[in-house]
């Protein structure tokens, strides 16, 4: 460790004030955890790639990342039995890279999960808007009195936000085996909505609506599969990434879980399967039963595509309505996970110590207001898709130091316990990494601006590490333990 780092010594009250509360989650409800942090890319989202680089860019775009996402979750599987912390990638990178490592991971992490429930409380306010907007399809279903108030609160306004943030804020408050539980039931409603959209659409499936998209954009073209050429498949990048991004918050989960040396495994394969298996679904049936061009910039595309299609309206607002589910689900589930970060950033002295107490619910309760207050205001801007940018930004340089973690650690500690092995090995990682590389060009090239921005706020983090972070460090964390247990052992050897 580097002589201008400075750790304090704390007492064993320090670690009681901030304790989470274990055993709260088995594989089953990590998988659904990990697919409630990612269904929501498959309601709203994903679409605004075709605008980038047509339905053939978005397509080639989500099978690289694809790729790219399955061979870190085989990544993090095995990290997540050999440092089962609430940090999730920043304790992998700390192990791996040092305290500095950590924390530029750990606020990669950061970002994205505070930008990420933003972008999506835009898309559940484009979602409310066609419930209950002035000429919403269900608002006149409620008693007349009632009408005026739903419109007020549910039209897709900033009230709309405001009541949505304050509502899933509060159940997290509440007790992390309630809202886990709740997640597991939202996210089953949001997969039951998925199946009956799929189900609509298959009838009205033709190949050519995948290739309606005008080349180079230009109105009155003749369309393409790949309207912008190869440039276009990597700005489609970050939003076939929309498909996928969250899934690796599952190891945030590991000081709640059961066994996290089985479950953490069990539960984060069995998520991307299911995630790689609905990716597929949304991206053929959607487009290809409405047309790629109609819903490149909606921010209700399963709804928009329905209306395309000429649906039936009742099952367009069937759809509507459980269809919320799914961006709830993923909104509610990224609170989760970006708390936690906090807390563990926190706990380890690289944020305010206050950040990572816990109140009687075992809930870390200050960590979840400011990050409830930090997404309302970037939800006002509502720009989901700039939104996604800075979201995908702080995932990139996440991925690329989590699975270089794997990777290192495999040189460092070779004789290190893994219960569970990434079949294949560095190269696995190696491959995540490469990709992830790509991914980080494609994300500027996507959006320069908010990229840029991005960035930005990025480099205000490391400048906060120098400045206040290796002066407050805190000695004796989850992640320092684990470490210190495994080299007292290779000695022992």
């Amino acid at each position: 460790m580097s002589e201008q780092i400075k750790e304090q010594v704390v007492s064993d009250d320090y670690f009681k004030q901030r304790e989470l509360k274990q055993g709260s989650a088995g594989w089953v409800l990590l998988a659904f955890l990990g697919v409630a942090y990612v269904i929501s890319g498959d309601f709203a989202g994903w679409n605004f790639g075709i605008q980038k680089g047509g339905w053939g860019g978005l397509l080639v775009a989500t099978i690289l990342m694809g790729l790219m996402y399955l061979t870190m979750v085989l990544s993090l599987a095995e990290l997540a039995t050999v440092v089962p912390t609430a940090g999730g990638g920043y304790g992998f990178a700390r192990r791996a890279f040092g305290p500095f490592g950590g924390f530029a991971t750990g606020t990669a992490i950061l970002l994205e999960y505070a930008c990420a429930p933003a972008a999506i409380a835009v898309f559940i306010a484009g979602y409310c808007a066609s419930l209950f907007g002035a000429d919403g399809s269900i608002i006149h279903y409620f008693p007349e009195a009632l009408q005026p108030i739903l419109m007020l609160l549910l039209r897709g306004t900033w009230v709309t936000k405001a009541i949505f943030f304050s509502v899933f804020i509060g159940i997290h408050l509440y007790g992390v085996g309630e809202a886990l539980k709740l997640i597991m039931i939202i996210t089953v409603l949001a997969i039951v909505s998925l199946i009956i959209y799929v189900i609509v659409m298959i009838p009205y499936f033709d190949v050519a609506n995948l290739s309606n998209t005008p080349i180079g954009g230009v109105e009155g073209a003749e369309g393409s599969l790949f309207p912008f050429g190869g440039i276009g498949i990597l700005a489609a990048i970050p939003f076939g990434m929309w498909f996928f991004l969250g899934v690796e918050g599952v190891p945030l989960a590991a000081e709640e879980s059961k066994d996290p040396k089985t479950d953490m495994p069990r539960g984060i394969i069995t998520a991307m399967i299911l995630l790689l298996v609905f990716a597929i679904l949304i991206l053929f049936f959607g487009p290809g039963g409405s047309g790629a061009y109609y819903l490149q910039s909606a921010n209700d595309p399963l709804i928009e595509g329905m209306r395309q299609a000429n649906a039936s309206p009742w099952v367009m607002r069937l759809v509507n309505i459980i269809g919320l589910s799914g961006l709830v689900a993923s909104f509610f589930s990224l609170i989760y996970a970006a708390s936690r970060q906090v807390f563990a950033l926190s706990r380890a002295g690289y944020f305010p110590t206050f950040l990572s107490l816990t109140g009687s619910r075992k809930t870390p309760w200050l960590a979840l207001l400011l990050l409830g207050l930090v997404g309302f205001s970037l939800s006002l801007t509502g720009r989901g898709d700039e939104l996604i940018t800075m979201a995908v930004f702080g995932a990139i340089i996440s991925y690329v130091m989590m699975t270089a973690s794997h990777f290192v650690l495999r040189i460092k500690e070779p004789n290190t316990p893994r219960p569970y092995k990434t079949p294949g090995g560095r190269l696995i990682s190696g491959i995540s990494v490469t990709l992830g590389i790509i991914a980080f060009v494609a994300c500027f090239i996507s959006n320069q601006q908010w990229f840029l921005i991005a960035l930005a706020v990025y480099i205000a983090f490391l400048v906060m590490y120098f400045i206040y972070s290796r002066h407050h460090l805190i000695a004796g964390t989850p992640e320092e333990e684990f470490a210190a247990i495994q080299a007292a052992e290779e000695n022992l050897n």
